[in-house]
């Protein structure tokens, strides 16, 4: 009887062209996102043309947004609390830090609820879910591309004003890595959250204020040169110490990080990474039954 069964469902599987199975992995297909990457290129085109179709700004928000805080930290961290900038202009110093710390936390924060946000859509059609993650990432450096054109703009008209200004063309081969590193990172913390909410929805308020946390944890409004050497330690296992400080290098010729500790940041990035795979494979199967 049971024989009979598995032909029987074996021929009615051949009648059809595709057959959707749930994973049995750890880890999602990439072969199979791959096909589906037209349906990235997809949402990349809605998320940005809907996120601010009924704003009068619009895509200036970009330039607004980062201008504003890297003002706000001149004055309050440059002015009041007096701290570094490892010798660069403090516009410069806090415009670099901004725009790549507002790219990692819009990659983190925007996928952190990807099962929640695309729960009606996840319900009726089917496409590997790491579709989403990826698209938003790639929304992402719309953003970044016009902020790091007006930190370059800024930074060009400084070194015309002051040539004492050391500006460095390392940033044409390196700001492609720096982004690639940031969007693997955002991409597995908010898998790895997003996973995890599906079960603890706790965590969705937790999110804005622990990211906020690790930026302050980060050398974004300080120099890592003014770490002291027994704080160290910490820098070696955040991962995003590496792409702001070789991000201020490449551009700014600034101090450089220890090679032991870029490759503590990488490997931590890299279990991160794997960890968000896997629990967001994982929770993929049943994550439309708790939402």
């Amino acid at each position: 009887m049971t024989e009979h069964l598995k032909e029987s469902a074996s021929a009615r599987e051949e009648d059809w062209d595709i057959v959707i199975r749930p994973s049995k992995g750890s880890a999602p297909d990439l072969g199979l996102v791959w096909r589906y990457r037209n349906l990235i290129w997809m949402f990349f085109k809605r998320d940005f043309t809907t996120f601010y179709k009924q704003t009068i700004l619009g895509p200036v928000w970009y330039i607004i947004q980062p201008s504003l805080t890297a003002m706000t930290y001149y004055v309050v961290f440059g002015k009041i609390a007096n701290l570094s900038t490892d010798g660069l202009p403090p516009f410069l110093f806090y415009m670099s830090g901004t725009i790549v710390w507002s790219y990692f936390a819009a990659c983190l924060t925007n996928n952190s609820e990807v099962f929640s946000k695309n729960a009606n859509l996840f319900g009726k059609v089917y496409f590997p879910r790491l579709v989403v993650p990826l698209s938003v990432a790639m929304s992402g450096v719309v953003a970044f591309a016009i902020q790091f054109l007006l930190l370059l703009i800024v930074a060009f008209g400084i070194k015309i004003a002051n040539p004492d200004l050391a500006l460095s063309y390392h940033f044409l081969f390196l700001t492609p890595l720096v982004l690639l590193y940031i969007a693997v990172l955002g991409i597995g913390a908010g898998l790895v959250v997003s996973a995890l909410t599906v079960r603890f929805r706790d965590l969705v308020y937790a999110v804005g204020f622990m990211t906020q946390l690790w930026m302050y944890a980060t050398p974004i409004v300080y120099p890592f040169s003014q770490i002291p050497e027994r704080y160290h330690w910490f820098y070696y296992i955040n991962p995003m110490t590496t792409p702001v400080q070789i991000f201020r290098w490449a551009l700014f010729d600034a101090s450089v990080l220890p090679v032991t500790l870029c490759l503590a940041n990488l490997a931590v990035t890299v279990a991160i990474t794997v960890c968000g795979l896997a629990l967001f494979s994982r929770a993929e199967a049943n994550a439309m039954d708790t939402v």
